[in-house]
């Protein structure tokens, strides 16, 4: 064996036994000074405060947890929220005092009145439907049913003229003329075709027929 390989197998040797060695671990342990209520970390160097306890000073400090609320995992914040059905006030958490006909919502930190009621300061008053009217699809308030529109706190019936029809909109008249008619105040009036000319798209007014050109209100040949 040359010289060189016989110093390379002494030098692993070495590695291996300083590595092995229990004092050695020790002070690869002892170096990190865990403090009370924490532990060292898993991964990487240093330590961290266990659940509950937060860390002050170069210290863990326990977090005070009042009474209706629990620990979270997170570092930040005060370290704990209120129970469902409890809201924070400075630190501590107080009962949510749910009106008659509400009820506790998703998060269960604030109320919310029943379908067919609406918050009123801290009540919920039941929502007066008027005839010809119906709840809407939340329950806070009520619509017109078709035919009818919202007025004064009541729905009134939409007049639709002679040859006309209702329509679905929530705004303008409520209803439309019949094709070959065109709204003229509040009736339908018939569109008065002149010669060589058809109803055009809208069913409300009028187009020439090829090879007629619109002249005012007549179709000419040009």
């Amino acid at each position: 064996m040359s010289m060189m390989r016989r110093r390379d197998v002494s030098l692993h040797t070495l590695i291996l036994a300083i590595l092995a060695s229990p004092s050695v671990a020790f002070a690869q342990v002892g170096a990190v000074a865990v403090p009370d209520n924490a532990s060292a970390r898993s991964y990487g160097s240093g330590w961290e405060c266990d659940r509950g306890y937060r860390e002050i000073d170069e210290g863990c400090t326990g977090i005070d947890v009042p009474a209706n609320a629990y620990l979270t995992d997170s570092a930040y914040g005060r370290g704990w929220v209120c129970d469902r059905g409890y809201r924070m006030l400075d630190e501590t958490c107080i009962a949510i005092e749910v009106p008659p006909n509400a009820y506790l919502d998703s998060l269960g930190d604030r109320w919310k009145c029943d379908r067919g009621y609406r918050s009123v300061e801290q009540s919920c008053l039941a929502i007066e439907v008027p005839p010809n009217a119906y709840l809407n699809t939340f329950g806070e308030a009520w619509t017109c049913e078709r035919g009818y529109r919202a007025a004064a706190g009541a729905c009134l019936a939409i007049q639709v003229p002679s040859n006309g029809y209702l329509t679905n909109a929530s705004y303008g008249a409520g209803w439309t003329c019949d094709r070959g008619y065109e709204s003229v105040g509040e009736a339908c009036v018939a569109v008065q075709l002149p010669e060589n000319a058809h109803l055009d798209y809208s069913g409300s007014g009028w187009d020439c027929n090829r090879p007629y050109r619109r002249q005012e209100d007549r179709c000419d040949l040009l």
